[in-house]
């Protein structure tokens, strides 16, 4: 099966990413004008749980993938083939679990967080996705460790089409029993994704099985424990990730009743925050979790090999990759807000504020999210877990604080994570060069985004603002606008040189 190297893993990944990103973002869209930011604070509101599982699982693929790469490094197949057997096998347990707790105690749970008692249909519909996410996850670190991550970005399309298709079907058949069933609709299609996600990844796997011949046989004793070494300290930093979203459910809801608001109010704030505001998010982050995916094998592998020049490159090519992807994305929703609001929500741009506002997190997201990555590949995998629990806890106590302020509300949510972010991503990038004894080039890797993106924005806010006068429509100003910061920040990225073309074409970052 072919390689890809880091750049091109990141574009594969990428691009599916952000095609998955654009269905989901189709899928609100008509979700939206349907249930809107009321029946979205219903189905938004277990979301979080559901993702909670999503993360601490996804560390099961990432510790794979580190694991078979070394494998792989010393052409033991069926060592590979026997971290899958073993993985998937634990990991349908957990998931079959999860989904028996979720599932038993859905009534009570809701009680507890004091959830609104309608999000109780879309946490049944989504409480048995846990079983196919088991199975996806696993699959997706055998081929990543593989070092091709074809089959997990078709399958992301797989799953993302059958989320939406169902998802829309189902909440249209069902609005006419009220919002919360049409939100337990939309939920179905979670589900109805992961089976589709899971199908698609376990039919290829038995169609490249051939492609592996076991050279040699070994028993491998302890491939669940060397998993869970890697896997536990991973799956935490993901899902401390996870439990800032999960604490938004939390918090966020009860503080603002505390704030004079009503709880209708406050679903709609909470809508808007996580129905819409991270929806669109979530769009360049897509490209974060593709670098770190296509990230952790190649570096584990550098670094196994002891190739110290190789691993040192290839770092810094992933930290400038992070900021490449972030800052444009970061200064693109800060300063367009509205008009992408209006254009992707069928100008419904409740909300756009708090998507201008928290924008600023974005470049501390992602180089936390990369820098993690790198630390967990060399083997340094509980330091980071920490960095994210101190700016989580940041997060717990600026947003507890500051949302039950009534002229804040929802914007204390915001504070608390921009500035829980800015901690972790501090701590890391400290926690980075103490561990690779390594001193970033900062006018390549920060300084010189920084300028492509700023000239970017220029030329985006300006064209926007010239085609909206010739043509009064926010929709094709905003879509020709975004286009032409496409290509400027493209010309820059290259005139520049933060990419240099021979050393793409010298393979720098190749096997």
């Amino acid at each position: 099966m072919k390689k890809h190297s880091l750049i091109k893993g990141t574009i594969i990944l990428g691009v599916a990413g952000l095609f998955a990103r654009f269905l989901g973002l189709f899928f609100r869209i008509p979700l939206q004008a349907l249930i809107k930011d009321q029946g979205m604070g219903y189905y938004q509101m277990s979301y979080p749980l559901y993702m909670f599982f999503v993360a601490v699982a996804s560390g099961v693929p990432i510790a794979m993938s580190k694991l078979i790469a070394e494998m792989n490094a010393k052409n033991d197949q069926d060592g590979a083939r026997q971290v899958l057997r073993q993985t998937l096998f634990f990991m349908i347990l957990l998931g079959t679990a999860f989904t028996v707790i979720m599932l038993m105690f859905a009534r009570s749970i809701i009680t507890l967080l004091k959830w609104d008692p309608k999000s109780y249909y879309s946490f049944l519909a989504i409480a048995i996705a846990p079983i196919f996410v088991s199975i996806m996850c696993t699959f997706r670190g055998f081929f990543q460790g593989l070092q091709n991550v074809k089959p997990t970005a078709i399958s992301q399309l797989v799953e993302q089409v059958g989320r939406v298709v169902a998802g829309v079907l189902f909440a249209y058949l069902l609005f006419p029993k009220g919002i919360e069933y049409a939100a337990g609709g939309a939920a179905l299609g979670t589900l109805v994704g992961a089976i589709m996600g899971s199908i698609y990844l376990v039919s290829t796997y038995f169609k490249v099985k051939k492609e592996f011949p076991v050279r040699k046989k070994t028993k491998h004793k302890n491939i669940l424990s060397d998993i869970a070494r890697a896997a536990l300290p991973i799956s935490l930093g993901a899902a401390v990730g996870t439990i800032m979203s999960l604490i938004d459910s939390i918090l966020v809801p009860q503080q603002l009743l505390k704030a004079g608001f009503t709880q209708t109010q406050s679903a709609v704030m909470y809508g808007q925050l996580t129905g819409k505001v991270f929806t669109l998010m979530n769009v360049p982050l897509a490209l974060s979790v593709a670098l770190c995916a296509s990230l952790v094998p190649i570096i584990a592998e550098a670094f196994y090999l002891g190739r110290r020049g190789e691993l040192i490159k290839r770092v810094d090519m992933a930290v400038k990759l992070s900021n490449v992807i972030s800052l444009p994305s970061a200064l693109g929703m800060f300063f367009m807000a509205y008009p992408i609001m209006h254009l992707v929500f069928m100008k419904d741009v409740a909300g756009y504020q708090i998507l201008r506002y928290i924008s600023i997190c974005i470049p501390f997201i992602i180089l936390t999210q990369t820098s993690t990555a790198i630390l967990q590949s060399i083997g340094n995998y509980m330091k980071p877990v920490y960095n994210l629990a101190i700016g989580c806890t940041v997060k717990v106590i600026i947003t507890y604080v500051l949302v039950s302020f009534s002229f804040l509300n929802i914007y204390g949510a915001v504070i608390g994570t921009i500035l829980g972010y800015i901690t972790s991503c501090l701590l890391n990038m400290r926690e980075l060069k103490k561990s690779l004894n390594i001193k970033f080039n900062n006018v390549d890797a920060f300084f010189k985004p920084a300028i492509a993106a700023s000239i970017m924005i220029v030329a985006v806010v300006f064209s926007n603002a010239i085609v909206y006068n010739y043509t009064m429509s926010r929709g094709v100003s905003c879509l020709i606008s975004i286009l032409i910061g496409i290509v400027v920040y493209l010309i820059f990225v290259f005139s520049l040189r933060i990419f240099r073309y021979e050393d793409i074409k010298k393979k720098i970052l190749s096997r």
